[in-house]
């Protein structure tokens, strides 16, 4: 039913005579006749929760259709059951279900002269192909408002982002726990890996296990250096569950122990998200979080001579605070309406993640070199405030180097 009240919502904001069409991802190759495991298109789950490939729905007010793979025998040995097109309408909600391979014949009876369809077609045949098929209409984008409806999270999806969240703060803490001087980084990887697999999870992105200098690369993702004692090694590594993304980043020392230059940048950062993360609630400007990151790191940065008073803070620290999180990793949503920056509504999920990043250089004390924090987590505007979602993992200097102190893990 909660994917029909969607469809309904949406249909009530646009006008009588719209058609939408909204198609899913194509089946992704690897390598040869291999395939990347498949993920349906956001938008279009988020309609359907419909999982298939090949598949396109076309809602109106009137009626709810779909285009899917029919049953066939020998694929389903090879590949595994198809829902097919007697079993679609009871399991859909639909009116009609027809064969994908007749959507050129069948497609325009969904439609008419005057219909105001909304179509956005990504780069695959199936999307040119409808494209062609509407080559006679002004197509419309449905972004707009699917988006901002994306943007404001139902309370299932909270709960179903709060135990994504809960896997991956235990991977967290687990390599925290794990970690030894001398491991590589992808050996630390692995304890994600298994922990998400172990929760019926996977990784909602590619995950980050930087050590020492490789940290100061923002999208590192080689992970197969050798991680160093008196190195810190940034994790940025979240599981997606039933579709919906957690995002968490911790920064810690290889060896159990933050030195003192470490300790310094480290607090700064951390200074910076807790007071970014109270700011957050409703009406709220969306952009004061960065803001007063900002502010505390360029503070920070001054007091301890990395820059000088009124220096750019760029060169340490170059990225937003935050982004809209749900279905998507970097989820959709505008951030400004009518060229200004919006402000926090209830359901909205934003993550918070400062960063300070000192690369090698020679006008900096060599005491700071190389060394890259980021904390990230992942907050909720609620009623007065906000809930982080990720509240349970531990990021604090004594925490955790009490944890990592510990053998028992």
């Amino acid at each position: 039913m909660i994917h029909q009240n969607r469809r309904k919502e949406l249909l009530s904001q646009l006008d009588d005579n719209c058609v939408l069409i909204l198609s899913t991802n194509p089946e992704q190759f690897r390598n040869g006749d291999v395939t990347f495991p498949f993920r349906p298109q956001s938008d279009f789950f988020y309609l359907t929760g419909f999982e298939e490939p090949e598949a396109i729905a076309v809602i109106s007010k009137e009626s709810y259709s779909m285009f899917l793979r029919p049953k066939d025998e020998t694929r389903e040995i090879w590949d595994g059951t198809r829902l097919g097109l007697t079993q679609a309408p009871s399991n859909l909600k639909l009116d009609h279900a027809y064969d994908i391979g007749q959507l050129e014949d069948k497609l325009a009876q969904l439609i008419t002269a005057d219909s105001c369809i909304y179509f956005d077609a990504k780069s695959c045949t199936l999307d040119s192909k409808i494209t062609n098929l509407l080559s006679q209409y002004n197509l419309k984008s449905l972004q707009a408002s699917l988006h901002e409806m994306r943007l404001i999270k139902e309370e299932s999806e909270i709960l179903t982002m709060q135990k994504a969240a809960n896997i991956s703060s235990a991977a967290h803490t687990l390599a925290m726990a794990q970690v030894t001087p001398g491991m590589f980084e992808y050996e630390l990887q692995s304890v994600f890996d298994s922990h998400f697999v172990k929760n019926n999870t996977q990784h909602a992105y590619t995950p980050i296990v930087a050590g020492g200098k490789n940290a100061c690369v923002l999208h590192y993702i080689e992970n197969n250096q050798p991680l160093k004692s008196g190195d810190l090694v940034l994790i940025d590594a979240g599981c997606e569950l039933d579709y919906y993304a957690s995002d968490i980043t911790r920064t810690f020392p290889v060896n159990g122990q933050f030195s003192e230059p470490q300790k310094q940048i480290y607090q700064i950062v951390l200074d910076a998200q807790l007071a970014a993360i109270n700011s957050i609630k409703p009406g709220a400007d969306v952009h004061m979080p960065h803001k007063i990151a900002c502010d505390i790191i360029q503070q920070g940065l001054e007091n301890i001579g990395l820059l000088a008073p009124g220096e750019s803070l760029s060169k340490f620290y170059m990225h937003g605070t935050g982004h809209w999180l749900g279905m998507d990793v970097h989820d959709v949503g505008k951030y400004q309406v009518n060229k200004q920056h919006r402000v926090f509504e209830k359901g909205m999920v934003i993550t918070v993640e400062p960063g300070i990043y000192i690369r090698k250089d020679d006008k900096i004390d060599p005491i700071y070199h190389n060394i890259g924090i980021r904390i990230e987590d992942d907050v909720v505007v609620t009623d007065q405030g906000n809930t982080v979602l990720t509240g349970s993992l531990i990021k604090t200097i004594n925490e955790i180097e009490a944890l990592m102190s510990q053998t028992n893990l």
